[in-house]
């Protein structure tokens, strides 16, 4: 969002940092770039009457959302590391990696998790969500 605020704000002289209404708009469809640049290398942000009848239309790369967010998935690798660490195992003695949650499905997240096993592929065949409900219930 922020990346996005302040490209408006350079490149169309459009300030939309105080406008509650506009920066809910701009967090909806950021979040749907981010499901979107899962399956997809590139976006498009669109949102009509963004602010003071400004429309809105912004590519986005997969690339481009990974630098931006890069200190952020770095930052996913210390609970793991923990997790294993707390666990009393060692990364060569995991037989298999299953990940949950919505970020799981970002390559870029996916490619750090692999590289911290030491190239061990995570399980793509386990719904994210899924697992989630199912290890609420149990």
């Amino acid at each position: 969002m922020e990346h996005f605020v302040a490209l408006l704000q350079k490149k169309h002289k459009v300030d939309i940092s105080n406008d509650k209404r506009a920066l809910q708009k701009l967090k909806r469809e950021v979040e749907k770039a981010k499901r979107a640049l899962s399956t997809v290398t590139e976006t498009t942000l669109e949102i009509e009457g963004l602010a003071n009848n400004f429309d809105m239309n912004e590519q986005l790369s997969r690339a481009k959302f990974e630098q931006l967010n890069e200190d952020l998935f770095k930052k996913t690798m210390g609970p793991v590391a923990k997790a294993i660490e707390e666990s009393g195992f060692s990364k060569d003695q995991i037989d298999e990696i299953v990940l949950v949650g919505g970020s799981t499905r970002i390559p870029k997240v996916r490619a750090l998790v692999k590289s911290f096993f030491n190239g061990k592929e995570p399980n793509t065949g386990i719904n994210p969500d899924e697992a989630i409900a199912y290890g609420a219930a149990v």
